[in-house]
C-alpha cells in the first residue's frame, strides 16, 4: 500500500516538478516497484506511429526497447496508441503474430512480457505507458487496473501542466528531443534526395532495420556525416 501510494504522489507531483522531467523517471521507476510482476517501464509521447519522444524510463533496458519500437514501427506500445485500448502481450509467442520484427528484438533483449496503456483522455491521446517484464505471464487483475489507473494520473498530470504552460507562456519541454536527431536526419535525407519527409522517415527506418541499427543511431551517423546521405539513397 506504503509503495502505491508514494507513486500516486509522484505522477499527482508531476506537473508542478520544472525541469527536464525527473518526475517521469520517478514515476516510471515507482511504477516498477508498485506494479507486482513488472521489471520496467517507460512513458512515451506519440504525435503520431511514426512520431514519437522517450519522456522517462526506468532504466536503459526499457529505453532499448522503446528504441526498437520506434526503429521497426511496431510494437504493444505503437499498437496501443493506434487502437487507443491496453495491449498486453503475455509472452512473445503473442507478440510474435503481430509483430516478427519487434518479438525478434525483444527476444533479444530479454523481454518475456509486454503491457501498454494510452495515455488519454476522452478524444485526446498524449501517448503510452508501457510496461515491460523478463519472464512471460499474464499482469494480474489488480496490477493491471493499476497501471490503468496510473496511465491516466500521468495524462492527467500532463495535461494539467500543458494548461498552466499555455497560461505562463513557460517552455515546459526545454529538455525533450530524445529522436530530436532523427528529425534533424530525415530532413537532411528529404533534402538531398528530393523526396519528402515521410518518404525519408521510411528509407531512414528501412537502413536502420537492415544495419541491425536503432533509427537514433543512425541518425546521429548522419548528422555527424559518418554516413554518407547518398548512400540511403538507394
Amino acid at each position: 500500500m506504503e509503495d502505491r501510494r508514494s507513486l500516486w504522489h509522484a505522477v499527482a507531483d508531476a506537473a508542478g516538478v520544472p525541469g527536464q522531467h525527473v518526475w517521469a523517471l520517478s514515476v516510471c521507476r515507482n511504477c516498477v516497484t508498485a506494479v507486482p510482476g513488472v521489471d520496467a517501464a517507460a512513458v512515451t509521447l506519440r504525435a503520431t506511429e511514426t512520431a514519437q519522444d522517450l519522456l522517462g524510463a526506468s532504466d536503459d533496458w526499457a529505453a532499448a526497447l522503446e528504441d526498437q519500437q520506434y526503429t521497426l514501427g511496431e510494437g504493444p506500445g505503437v499498437a496501443a496508441f493506434r487502437t487507443r485500448e491496453p495491449v498486453l502481450v503475455d509472452s512473445l509467442d503473442i507478440a510474435d503474430q503481430h509483430w516478427p520484427g519487434f518479438t525478434d528484438a525483444a527476444q533479444t533483449l530479454g523481454m518475456g512480457a509486454a503491457f501498454a496503456f494510452p495515455l488519454q483522455f476522452g478524444a485526446i491521446i498524449l501517448g503510452t505507458l508501457d510496461l515491460y517484464r523478463r519472464t512471460p505471464g499474464a499482469l494480474a487483475g489488480r496490477a493491471r487496473a493499476d497501471a490503468a489507473g496510473f496511465a491516466d494520473l500521468i495524462t492527467l498530470a500532463l495535461l494539467r501542466r500543458n494548461e498552466q504552460t499555455h497560461v505562463s507562456g513557460e517552455d515546459w519541454l526545454p529538455g525533450m528531443g530524445s529522436y530530436h536527431d532523427v528529425n534533424i536526419a530525415t530532413g537532411m535525407l528529404a533534402a538531398r534526395l528530393g523526396i519528402s519527409l515521410g518518404d525519408a522517415f521510411t528509407r531512414l527506418r528501412g537502413h536502420a532495420f537492415l544495419l541491425d541499427r536503432t533509427v537514433l543511431e543512425l541518425a546521429r551517423d548522419v548528422i555527424a556525416h559518418r554516413i554518407d546521405v547518398d548512400d540511403l539513397g538507394e
